[in-house]
């Protein structure tokens, strides 16, 4: 560890980032591939209600994640900052710990979604078109493909906690070559026509399910130098250090879970408008992800990093971290801004060639790309109170976020604008968020004697 303890305490500000962030957006930016791989594979086949069938499922995808945040962000900030406390032997405890709760976690969602599968569908919006193909993409992407996808979040979160961001990012990216090169393979070679989305759904299972084997292995070897452990050796964790995890890893759950619950209200309000609608704002919401995941990454990236200097005194480090983050984020959210808006109807016609589901696209992208340096500015925020052990404040920032602004200025935009104004809430929801993040951040410096710093 003593190679990792140079990088968190005396690396240069900006190599120690690109040797954290990098590995991170490359994985993210592969992982962002391998979940438009479906979206432009199906959407090879010009047919809307398969397109839309994929994008109704991404939400019930997204609880995954949801629950990989909690034992993933919690675990993963808890141990590097028992790291810098010194406290090895507790953040051994904590490792081995996370991995078991995911997996249990993981095999109850698992079972619960294959109970109520129809149910869920058809209140994200399923019709009569798009049902069965979402049966078929759900059953093997997030039912039995549910468990690798937790453990993988999850076993990679515990990897770059200690400074092991390559191999961590290796392994997702890997995912996403995978998934790209078994779509095809599936959807028109092995399967019959008519059977696309249930061939992009077998390939996007069995991408995950090579990839937690490889986590599996790698973290297998962790072990043998790392404080890492399948085992909680001598002992569960502290009463502390679960209250910890779940402290911070629920608030960072919540996050995601109220980011995917504003994406089921956005499919239930544009499938009110037609399946056309449904499949261009689902192809907007991938092809937005692109500077939104390099900021994600960004994000990841910086959070041990702050997390290790927070625990052990060193507040000037901690915030040239993130001071370099917000700037880096916030350059590549303005480029997005230009370029997106530019390049919206290529981009769209990428996808579909269907002319209508193109316009409407186009229309949809071009108005909330402007949303995005601002989201950047909410995602670095809400990670850096993760990073402190701030779960609460975390959560106050989701809440804010989605409950206060993003869901009602759904609904009221909606009624007043129609379409348009689902698609311009982001960036007026953000707007109203940032301003809250900060005041919110400058109490949290005050409480903790931190200074004043931007």
């Amino acid at each position: 560890m003593e190679d990792k303890k140079y990088l968190f305490e005396e690396d240069k500000i900006w190599h120690a980032m690109a040797v954290m962030a990098l590995p991170a957006i490359a994985s993210q930016l592969i992982a962002l591939v391998y979940n438009l791989a479906d979206t432009w594979f199906v959407g090879r086949t010009n047919n809307p209600f398969m397109v839309a069938s994929c994008s109704l499922v991404l939400p019930v995808y997204m609880l995954t994640i949801v629950i990989s945040n909690v034992f993933g962000a919690g675990g993963g900030t808890l141990i590097a900052r028992l790291i810098g406390a010194k406290k090895d032997d507790e953040a051994s405890r904590v490792s081995g710990a996370c991995i078991w709760m995911a997996l249990f976690c993981a095999v109850i969602f698992s079972l619960l979604c294959f109970i109520f599968r129809d149910g869920l569908l058809r209140t994200l919006g399923a019709s009569e078109n798009v049902l069965d193909f979402s049966r078929q993409y759900m059953f093997f992407v997030v039912i039995i493909g549910g468990v690798p996808v937790i453990l993988s979040n999850t076993l990679s979160s515990m990897l770059r906690s200690i400074g092991l961001s390559a191999k961590a990012s290796f392994g997702l990216g890997m995912g996403g070559i995978l998934n790209i090169l078994l779509d095809p393979l599936f959807m028109f070679v092995i399967l019959k026509d008519g059977q696309q989305v249930m061939g992009a759904a077998i390939a996007t299972m069995l991408s995950n399910i090579i990839v937690v084997i490889y986590f599996i292995v790698i973290y297998h070897k962790a072990q043998k130098t790392t404080i890492l452990s399948f085992r909680i050796r001598g002992n569960t964790p502290s009463m502390s250090s679960l209250k910890a995890i779940f402290g911070v890893g629920i608030p960072a759950a919540t996050g995601i879970f109220l980011f995917d619950l504003c994406n089921i209200v956005i499919n239930r309000l544009c499938a009110s408008y037609g399946d056309i609608e449904l499949a261009a704002i689902g192809i907007v919401l991938k092809a937005e992800r692109l500077p939104l995941n390099i900021g994600v990454g960004i994000c990841m990236g910086m959070v041990p990093l702050i997390a290790y200097n927070y625990s052990s005194g060193n507040t000037k480090r901690m915030d040239e971290f993130f001071r370099f983050a917000r700037i880096t984020g916030l350059v590549i959210g303005i480029l997005s801004v230009i370029l997106y808006y530019i390049f919206a109807p290529y981009i769209m016609r990428a996808f579909i060639e269907n002319a209508d589901t193109v316009r409407f696209g186009t229309q949809f992208l071009r108005a909330r790309c402007f949303a995005t340096p601002l989201m950047f500015l909410c995602f670095s925020m809400v990670h850096f109170t993760q990073a402190i052990g701030r779960g609460t404040e975390s959560f106050f920032l989701a809440v804010i976020r989605q409950i206060v602004f993003n869901i009602p200025m759904l609904i009221i935009l909606n009624s007043i604008y129609g379409i348009n104004g689902i698609v311009w809430t982001q960036a007026v929801a953000d707007l109203f968020t940032v301003i809250a993040s900060y005041i919110i951040y400058f109490v949290i410096r005050k409480k903790e004697n931190l200074g004043f710093s931007l």
